[in-house]
Protein backbone atom coordinates (compact mmCIF):
# COMPACT_ATOMS: atom_id res chain seq x y z
CA UNK A 1 0.00 0.00 0.00
CA UNK A 2 2.86 2.63 1.30
CA UNK A 3 5.32 1.83 -1.96
CA UNK A 4 2.03 1.50 -4.78
CA UNK A 5 0.84 5.36 -3.11
CA UNK A 6 4.57 7.06 -2.95
CA UNK A 7 4.47 5.52 -7.19
CA UNK A 8 1.23 7.16 -7.80
CA UNK A 9 1.56 10.22 -5.77
CA UNK A 10 5.20 11.05 -7.32
CA UNK A 11 4.95 9.33 -10.33
CA UNK A 12 5.96 12.72 -11.87
CA UNK A 13 9.25 12.61 -10.51
CA UNK A 14 9.89 8.98 -10.70
CA UNK A 15 12.57 7.95 -12.95
CA UNK A 16 12.81 4.19 -11.81
CA UNK A 17 11.35 1.65 -10.00
CA UNK A 18 12.95 -1.30 -7.97
CA UNK A 19 11.83 -4.22 -6.33
CA UNK A 20 13.83 -6.51 -4.62
CA UNK A 21 13.77 -10.55 -4.47
CA UNK A 22 14.82 -11.13 -0.92
CA UNK A 23 13.31 -14.34 -0.71
CA UNK A 24 10.05 -13.54 1.69
CA UNK A 25 7.06 -15.01 1.90
CA UNK A 26 5.30 -12.21 0.03
CA UNK A 27 7.86 -11.41 -2.85
CA UNK A 28 6.34 -12.64 -5.21
CA UNK A 29 2.94 -11.33 -5.59
CA UNK A 30 4.38 -7.68 -4.49
CA UNK A 31 6.77 -8.06 -7.94
CA UNK A 32 3.64 -9.16 -9.42
CA UNK A 33 1.43 -5.89 -8.17
CA UNK A 34 4.77 -3.82 -8.76
CA UNK A 35 5.20 -4.76 -12.38
CA UNK A 36 1.20 -3.88 -12.96
CA UNK A 37 1.40 -0.48 -11.66
CA UNK A 38 4.74 0.47 -13.23
CA UNK A 39 3.00 -0.59 -16.15
CA UNK A 40 0.29 1.68 -15.92
CA UNK A 41 1.71 4.34 -15.08
CA UNK A 42 4.45 4.29 -17.66
CA UNK A 43 7.50 4.38 -15.04
CA UNK A 44 10.75 1.51 -15.76
CA UNK A 45 10.82 -0.96 -13.09
CA UNK A 46 13.39 -3.92 -12.80
CA UNK A 47 13.71 -6.79 -9.94
CA UNK A 48 17.24 -7.27 -8.42
CA UNK A 49 17.68 -10.40 -6.67
CA UNK A 50 19.09 -10.10 -3.07
CA UNK A 51 19.06 -13.97 -2.91
CA UNK A 52 21.69 -14.50 -0.35
CA UNK A 53 19.09 -12.97 2.61
CA UNK A 54 17.10 -15.63 2.55
CA UNK A 55 20.21 -18.28 2.61
CA UNK A 56 22.02 -16.26 5.77
CA UNK A 57 19.50 -14.06 7.18
CA UNK A 58 17.26 -15.09 10.38
CA UNK A 59 13.27 -13.88 10.36
CA UNK A 60 10.13 -15.18 10.17
CA UNK A 61 9.72 -13.17 6.81
CA UNK A 62 12.27 -15.60 4.92
CA UNK A 63 11.14 -18.79 6.62
CA UNK A 64 8.00 -19.65 6.05
CA UNK A 65 4.13 -18.10 6.37
CA UNK A 66 3.73 -20.98 9.16
CA UNK A 67 6.00 -18.91 11.25
CA UNK A 68 4.10 -15.17 10.81
CA UNK A 69 2.91 -14.20 14.00
CA UNK A 70 -0.45 -13.16 14.23
CA UNK A 71 -2.63 -10.08 15.88
CA UNK A 72 -1.70 -6.08 16.32
CA UNK A 73 1.24 -5.07 14.19
CA UNK A 74 2.53 -3.17 17.16
CA UNK A 75 3.10 -6.01 19.18
CA UNK A 76 6.73 -6.91 20.40
CA UNK A 77 5.74 -10.61 18.49
CA UNK A 78 5.96 -8.55 15.17
CA UNK A 79 9.48 -8.66 15.71
CA UNK A 80 10.13 -11.55 14.63
CA UNK A 81 9.34 -10.16 11.16
CA UNK A 82 12.55 -8.04 11.01
CA UNK A 83 15.23 -8.82 8.19
CA UNK A 84 18.08 -7.57 9.99
CA UNK A 85 18.94 -4.21 8.06
CA UNK A 86 17.39 -5.04 4.99
CA UNK A 87 16.61 -1.22 4.09
CA UNK A 88 19.86 -0.30 4.96
CA UNK A 89 21.18 -3.25 2.63
CA UNK A 90 18.13 -2.24 -0.22
CA UNK A 91 19.13 1.64 0.50
CA UNK A 92 22.91 0.67 -0.45
CA UNK A 93 21.86 -0.46 -3.73
CA UNK A 94 19.66 1.58 -4.87
CA UNK A 95 21.85 4.25 -3.89
CA UNK A 96 24.56 2.95 -6.36
CA UNK A 97 22.08 2.53 -9.21
CA UNK A 98 20.70 6.55 -8.52
CA UNK A 99 24.27 7.49 -9.59
CA UNK A 100 24.82 5.02 -12.16
CA UNK A 101 21.99 7.01 -14.16
CA UNK A 102 23.01 10.47 -12.89
CA UNK A 103 19.76 10.45 -10.25
CA UNK A 104 19.50 12.65 -7.35
CA UNK A 105 17.14 10.98 -5.19
CA UNK A 106 16.85 7.46 -3.77
CA UNK A 107 12.72 7.41 -2.28
CA UNK A 108 11.07 5.24 0.66
CA UNK A 109 7.57 4.30 1.63
CA UNK A 110 8.68 4.11 5.47
CA UNK A 111 6.26 5.31 7.71
CA UNK A 112 5.43 5.93 11.58
CA UNK A 113 3.63 2.63 12.39
CA UNK A 114 7.03 0.66 11.23
CA UNK A 115 8.88 3.05 13.96
CA UNK A 116 8.13 0.35 16.96
CA UNK A 117 9.28 -2.83 15.25
CA UNK A 118 11.72 -1.77 12.60
CA UNK A 119 14.82 0.00 13.32
CA UNK A 120 16.00 1.00 10.09
CA UNK A 121 12.29 2.73 9.56
CA UNK A 122 12.81 5.11 12.09
CA UNK A 123 13.79 9.18 11.46
CA UNK A 124 17.28 9.07 12.53
CA UNK A 125 18.20 5.82 10.66
CA UNK A 126 16.67 7.47 7.52
CA UNK A 127 18.53 10.72 8.29
CA UNK A 128 22.05 8.78 8.93
CA UNK A 129 21.60 6.21 5.76
CA UNK A 130 21.07 9.80 3.70
CA UNK A 131 23.86 11.58 5.17
CA UNK A 132 26.15 8.94 4.62
CA UNK A 133 24.60 8.18 0.72
CA UNK A 134 25.56 11.76 0.25
CA UNK A 135 28.96 11.55 1.63
CA UNK A 136 29.68 8.57 -0.25
CA UNK A 137 28.66 9.80 -3.54
CA UNK A 138 30.02 12.46 -6.08
CA UNK A 139 26.05 13.25 -6.90
CA UNK A 140 25.35 13.91 -3.58
CA UNK A 141 22.62 11.56 -3.30
CA UNK A 142 19.83 11.48 -0.87
CA UNK A 143 16.81 10.25 0.62
CA UNK A 144 13.20 11.17 0.10
CA UNK A 145 10.98 9.33 2.96
CA UNK A 146 7.82 11.84 2.59
CA UNK A 147 6.05 9.33 5.30
CA UNK A 148 7.99 8.99 7.74
CA UNK A 149 6.07 11.22 9.94
CA UNK A 150 2.85 9.62 8.79
CA UNK A 151 0.21 7.00 9.62
CA UNK A 152 -0.68 4.31 7.31
CA UNK A 153 -4.38 5.47 7.81
CA UNK A 154 -2.86 8.85 6.46
CA UNK A 155 -1.46 7.07 3.26
CA UNK A 156 -4.32 5.63 2.72
CA UNK A 157 -6.07 8.76 2.88
CA UNK A 158 -3.98 10.25 0.43
CA UNK A 159 -4.72 7.17 -1.52
CA UNK A 160 -8.38 8.02 -1.54
CA UNK A 161 -7.70 11.14 -2.67
CA UNK A 162 -5.83 10.09 -5.71
CA UNK A 163 -7.84 7.39 -7.08
CA UNK A 164 -5.98 4.52 -5.93
CA UNK A 165 -7.25 1.04 -6.15
CA UNK A 166 -6.00 -0.61 -3.20
CA UNK A 167 -7.56 -3.92 -3.93
CA UNK A 168 -4.75 -4.16 -6.80
CA UNK A 169 -2.03 -4.06 -3.98
CA UNK A 170 -0.60 -6.90 -1.52
CA UNK A 171 0.18 -6.54 2.15
CA UNK A 172 -0.01 -10.04 3.89
CA UNK A 173 3.47 -11.74 5.05
CA UNK A 174 2.48 -14.97 5.31
CA UNK A 175 2.37 -14.49 1.09
CA UNK A 176 -0.72 -16.68 -0.09
CA UNK A 177 -3.02 -16.16 -3.06
CA UNK A 178 -5.62 -14.34 -0.96
CA UNK A 179 -4.54 -12.03 2.30
CA UNK A 180 -4.86 -14.51 5.53
CA UNK A 181 -6.23 -11.54 7.13
CA UNK A 182 -4.99 -12.02 10.67
CA UNK A 183 -1.22 -11.15 10.80
CA UNK A 184 0.22 -7.62 11.94
CA UNK A 185 -0.21 -6.70 8.20
CA UNK A 186 -3.24 -7.56 7.61
CA UNK A 187 -4.41 -6.31 10.71
CA UNK A 188 -2.74 -2.98 10.18
CA UNK A 189 -3.97 -3.06 6.39
CA UNK A 190 -7.95 -3.16 7.49
CA UNK A 191 -7.27 -0.77 9.97
CA UNK A 192 -5.62 1.71 7.80
CA UNK A 193 -8.44 1.27 4.89
CA UNK A 194 -11.60 2.27 7.68
CA UNK A 195 -9.57 4.80 8.90
CA UNK A 196 -9.64 6.18 5.30
CA UNK A 197 -12.99 5.38 4.82
CA UNK A 198 -12.11 3.15 2.33
CA UNK A 199 -14.54 -0.11 0.90
CA UNK A 200 -12.38 -2.91 1.84
CA UNK A 201 -13.15 -4.86 -1.39
CA UNK A 202 -9.18 -7.09 -0.57
CA UNK A 203 -10.77 -10.85 -0.38
CA UNK A 204 -9.30 -11.90 2.93
CA UNK A 205 -9.25 -15.63 4.89
CA UNK A 206 -10.46 -14.56 8.22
Amino acid sequence: MDSTTMLYEYQHRIALAVTFDYGSNHNAREIECAKQHCFKLNIEHIVISLDFMAKYFKSSLLSGADDIPEGSYNDDNMKSTVVPFRNGIMLSIACGLAESRHLTTVMMANHSGDHTVYPDCRPEFVDSMSEAMSNGTYDNIRISAPYTHLTKGDIATIGKRIGIDYATTYSCYKGGELHCGVCGTCVERKEALAFANINDTTPYLK
